[in-house]
């Protein structure tokens, strides 16, 4: 990135000159937890709740779950069915060194993080939790991060236009440092745009930033995705989940759309939230082909074959990716999934996400097996959705809020939507989440075995009654690989149920 570059970014952000700081009371946190007694003769007795459970008046409140109706059949009162929680409820905990650490990040005037996040709404987010913790590690104030424009999704959207920015600040009062600008004897300093290597530790990050932040008093980085490691100390895992569950409320207006289209499917029953990602950029990107028609298929392989650098891994053929579950499920494998796994034929699905691939011709499988479909543009009332034309991250939002809002929530394929809603609906109360195991399937459906309905059934019931969004058990390795914000058990979520033997 050039020089005259990094100052038109930097002049979207450095117009005011005052820093505006939020001095506000600390607002901790704490976990309740339910003691049950064990007595000798084996007999469990709950004890009163001990103290009061983590706030939950700075996360999104969804609306509740329905009843399931005695009208449905076995099996379908069975695919509405909620998964056990396991007892695991919202506690985020810091400790004290954390705490004791946090009177002197919070009061930090002297040095400075501008950060600039890039992608959809999701990436973003992502990038917006690593960038409050890197400001952690560093000791530095941030300042409200810069949403650049990217070349695919062209928005031009503010960080204020998309997130409640005053509820970003306050939330994280406690935690670090965050201002709307830098002061004005900065203004005119020479600033030089920095990145980190992937997966990069606290010591990684403190060994490349402390000393120049020191010397410059401000560090701008750029290219933030996948440069913090997913395996980080407890309490950075904690921040990375207050931030993402509780810091980043979207904008009111953005809020009270979302919240009025998703009563209004609500209301009338449970709904399934899809998040098909069929968009052609996904196909390219995934080296799979849409399957739709072979004029879309030629035109997907294409703008493969001229864009290698877009295709992950371009040695495997797209059987290989197919079995292998890399390509996305296609409208007609998602529509037998659901059937299977027992949705009602009169069930309502949400479709969230851009427009398919296709057009209406990509989604017909779907609706041929399930007619009751909809969208965040049929449920909207005439200009309902005028002031996000042209905002993709605003209407991605709108999606997100009307996802989290749903009985189940499924996505085609894994992406930084389907890992934020599944980790969003855990925290909420472990809401339903089907996780298609698309590399089994994929075997399934290629296989060209003839599998009757009942035994095709009886396979997806099989193959995911442990992919239905409840506590996943810990393995040694997980620490790894997978993000807290997408399994939050158990780092930012607490067991109020602890046994003590008399």
């Amino acid at each position: 990135m050039n020089f005259h570059v990094v100052l038109l970014l930097l002049g979207s952000i450095l117009v005011a000159i005052r820093i505006s700081f939020f001095i506000l009371s600390d607002m901790s946190s704490s976990c309740t937890t339910t003691t049950t007694i064990t007595s000798s003769g084996g007999i469990e007795l709950a004890a009163a709740p001990k103290t009061v459970m983590a706030s939950t008046e700075d996360a999104i409140v969804p609306l509740p779950v329905h009843n399931i109706s005695e009208k449905l059949s076995p099996e379908e009162q069975e695919f509405w069915k909620q998964p056990q929680n396991g007892g695991f409820e919202p506690c985020i905990e810091f400790s004290d060194e954390y705490r004791q650490d946090s009177g002197a990040i919070t009061a930090e005037k002297r040095r400075f993080l501008i950060v600039s996040v890039d992608g959809g709404l999701n990436q973003q987010r992502n990038e917006i939790i690593d960038a409050v913790v890197i400001a952690r590690i560093l000791g530095a104030a941030l300042v409200v991060p810069v949403l650049q424009r990217h070349g695919v999704w062209k928005d031009d959207s503010e960080f204020s236009e998309i997130f409640d920015v005053e509820h970003f600040k306050a939330t994280l009062r406690s935690d670090v440092m965050i201002v709307s600008s830098l002061p004005a004897e900065l203004l005119t300093v020479r600033i030089y745009p920095e990145t980190l290597p992937p997966d990069s530790t606290p010591d990684v990050v403190r060994s490349k930033f402390q000393s120049k932040l020191m010397e410059r008093r401000v560090i701008y980085l750029y290219e933030m995705r996948h440069k913090l490691s997913r395996a980080l100390p407890l309490d950075l895992q904690r921040l990375r989940c207050k931030v993402a569950f509780q810091a980043l409320k979207f904008a009111a207006n953005i809020r009270t759309v979302g919240e009025k289209l998703a009563e209004r499917i609500w209301k009338d029953g449970p709904y399934i939230a899809l998040h098909l990602r069929l968009e052609k950029d996904v196909w390219v990107h995934a080296g799979c082909l849409p399957e739709v028609s072979p004029k879309l298929d030629a035109a997907v392989a294409g703008e493969q074959k001229r864009r290698p650098e877009l295709v992950n891994d371009m040695n495997m053929t797209y059987e290989q990716r197919r079995e292998a579950g890399y390509c996305p499920l296609n409208a007609d494998q998602v529509a037998r999934l659901l059937k299977a796994l027992g949705a009602p034929r009169s069930g309502k699905i949400y479709l969230a996400g851009g427009e398919p691939y296709g057009g209406a011709k990509a989604v017909k499988p779907l609706s041929r097996l399930f007619p009751n479909l909809t969208s965040k543009e049929k449920l909207a009332f005439p200009g309902e959705l005028e002031p996000f034309m042209g905002k993709p991250s605003a209407l991605a939002a709108v999606d997100y809020i009307i996802s989290l809002n749903s009985g189940v929530f499924m996505p085609s394929t894994g992406g930084n939507m389907a890992h934020a809603l599944q980790g969003h609906r855990a925290y909420i109360g472990h809401r339903k989440v089907i996780r298609p195991h698309k590399g089994v399937m994929a075997k399934a459906f290629l296989s060209g075995k003839s599998l009757s309905d009942e035994e095709f059934s009886r396979m997806m019931k099989s193959m995911h009654q442990n992919l239905q969004g409840q506590p996943l058990p810990i393995t040694g390795t997980r620490q790894g690989y997978q993000d807290v914000t997408a399994f939050p058990v158990p780092e930012c979520m607490c067991k109020r149920n602890l046994s003590v033997s008399l």
